[in-house]
């Protein structure tokens, strides 16, 4: 993954925006980060470990692509892929996981070259935002989650977007770690162009 100009360029919105639009751009400006700082490695970069921790750069694009699918097929459109258990219902690639492995999502970023994890990645955020657009057109975030697991009760999408944003909040200081010991990459916001 280079660092592409749709992925890094933040748009700041007004500084009396509305929540939405600030929740959005939030999570849009910790997307950019993490972009930045997972940007442009080979296979070893992405593979790089600091121990005693396993954690990965590879493995943070893979675990952040599945919380991404996960929020968007289950919580914000309600519609899984296909029937099943656990993260079968998401489809591929996720059908794949090993139910006895709880690390999977973690260590089998060691058997995708970049290409695939910066596609998975991608994609993922893609659906993301597709989904939470349509969604957010139908309603404000009081709506509840559409997940048939939570039975029309469950939490209600604000507090689906803040635990999403929330998730990298904590991987992005982790990505910014592992990024300057692969190569000395250092700092706060992506550099902005144009």
């Amino acid at each position: 993954m280079t660092d592409t100009d749709d992925e890094l360029r933040l748009e700041e919105p007004s500084m009396t925006a509305g929540e939405v639009e600030m929740l959005l751009f939030a999570l849009d400006r910790s997307r950019a980060t993490f972009a930045w700082k997972t940007g442009g490695l080979d296979a070893d970069g992405l593979n790089h470990r600091l121990p005693p921790s396993t954690m990965t750069l590879g493995g943070l694009l893979k675990h952040l692509a599945l919380v991404e699918d996960h929020r968007t097929v289950l919580d914000v459109t309600g519609r899984p892929s296909r029937t099943g258990e656990g993260l079968q219902r998401l489809g591929p690639p996720w059908d794949t996981a090993d139910p006895e492995d709880p690390e999977w999502v973690w260590t089998s970023a060691a058997d995708d070259s970049p290409d695939e994890l910066y596609a998975l990645w991608r994609g993922a955020v893609a659906r993301s935002r597709a989904a939470w657009a349509a969604t957010l057109a139908d309603g404000g975030l009081d709506q509840h989650t559409r997940s048939p697991m939570w039975d029309g009760d469950g939490p209600n999408l604000r507090r689906v977007l803040v635990d999403l944003h929330d998730e990298y909040a904590r991987h992005v200081g982790h990505a910014d770690l592992l990024r300057e010991a692969v190569d000395g990459l250092v700092g706060e916001d992506p550099p902005q162009h144009g």
